[in-house]
């Protein structure tokens, strides 16, 4: 597409995984696509590095990712299969245990790295004639329109659109210029990152230990190593982020009960701070807010991106919609189908989540006794962990995407 092109049907503001999937989806069905994107993804690396910030992806996923014909691409740059979850109680020693073999299936999910999957998404984005691609660059203002937006960008060109869609994170710049407030706060909890080279071999299981100040969850990778999300009360991260790195590694092979042996840390650390945040409402006239813009949730879960996903399957559901009653592509008849479809169910991941973080905090004796009977209670019951199983899969989740009919033709 010409670099001269400034009238869009859809703009998409955030090209990293949510972003640039959905701008994949819209793609070949007979309208232009602009992606802004402000940092310019990585496109190659030292060998055998792995990158800290990596993602859980379930079964509808890596579907989705399957109908956009990027998996197998992904798939050859390294993703590391999960079969088992290890779930345990560090005060009242209650576990659970989750085995994908109990569904037929072979595995419960696979560990990629956020920088293959923005790739690979990218590498097809650049291929598309109807894509047009703007970074390094960001927007610095935006004006709304009954007809169209008209974004002025950090370069100071101005691009219009009928269709504006927010995937810029949880910090969403077009979420704040449309005027749409949050609610949500703070946890007061920071999530450490990095990569450890376990004594044992992780047995391709995710384990993850509730901690009084918060989740240790350890993710296998396929090298042997594991990535490790260490969630804890900022106190307690400060102090676990000024050890050295011998004296981490005491403290997080201690923390996980030496599951695997000894834990020695293999990469540098992150700090992420962490937060409940929902958007109050996911639509504007001719504005969609989709991933961590719409809604940002506790790592614990590790389901965040796998929900914006859904959140762009369900958005090109509603266009296809819309466009098939004759609607506007970008009017509130088409875009309250997808705020409809997904809300509630964000909301439910965003409350449930946010239940689990504050019931493994309790340290009241009683209240101890009282998880872990309910945990250990859990694990016996093998219809019910099945169903939890399905539900983290995302199996049978098929929101309606039809044939994905020309979802954004004008």
């Amino acid at each position: 597409m010409s670099d001269t092109h400034t009238d869009f049907t859809v703009v998409v503001v955030g090209g990293g995984m949510v972003g640039a999937a959905f701008a994949a989806a819209c793609s070949g069905h007979g309208c232009s696509i602009a992606v802004v994107e402000s940092q310019e993804p990585v496109r190659r690396w030292p060998h055998g590095e792995i990158d800290l910030r990596v993602s859980a992806l379930n079964r509808a996923s890596q579907s989705f990712l399957e109908r956009l014909e990027v998996w197998d691409d992904i798939r050859g740059l390294g993703v590391s299969p999960y079969r088992e979850m290890h779930v345990w109680d560090a005060l009242s020693g209650a576990q659970i245990h989750f085995d994908s073999q109990a569904l037929g299936e072979p595995d419960l999910g696979h560990i990629v790295e956020n920088r293959v999957i923005q790739r690979v998404l990218w590498e097809q984005l650049e291929n598309a004639d109807d894509v047009q691609l703007f970074c390094p660059i960001g927007i610095v203002d935006l004006e709304l329109n009954p007809e169209c937006s008209r974004l002025i960008l950090s370069d100071g060109r101005a691009i219009t659109t009928r269709l504006l869609v927010g995937a810029d994170g949880r910090d969403s710049l077009v979420r704040a210029l449309a005027g749409i407030e949050t609610e949500g706060w703070d946890y007061g909890q920071r999530a450490i990152v990095a990569h450890v080279r376990p004594d044992e071999w992780h047995r391709e299981t995710a384990w993850q230990r509730f901690l009084p100040t918060g989740p240790l969850a350890l993710l296998p990778l396929a090298d042997g190593r594991c990535s490790i999300v260490w969630s804890a009360d900022e106190a307690r991260a400060d102090e676990l982020m000024a050890l050295d790195d011998a004296a981490f590694s005491t403290a997080l092979s201690e923390a996980s009960e030496f599951k695997l042996g000894t834990l020695r840390l293999d990469s540098r650390r992150v700090a992420i701070p962490l937060r409940l945040q929902h958007a109050k409402t996911y639509v504007r006239p001719g504005v969609a807010l989709i991933g961590d813009a719409a809604h940002a949730i506790h790592p614990l879960s590790g389901q965040g991106v796998n929900l914006g996903f859904m959140d762009a399957i369900a958005l090109i559901s509603a266009l296809e919609t819309g466009l098939a009653h004759g609607r506007d592509l970008a009017g509130l008849w088409t875009l309250r189908r997808y705020e409809r479809a997904r809300r509630g169910e964000n909301q439910l991941m965003l409350q449930a989540m946010d239940l689990f973080k504050r019931i493994f905090g309790w340290e009241g004796p009683a209240l101890v006794r009282l998880r872990g009977l309910g945990l250990n209670a859990t694990d016996r019951l093998e219809p019910l962990k099945r169903l939890i199983m399905r539900q983290a899969l995302g199996l049978g989740y098929e929101p309606g995407t039809g044939d994905r009919e020309a979802p954004c033709r004008r």
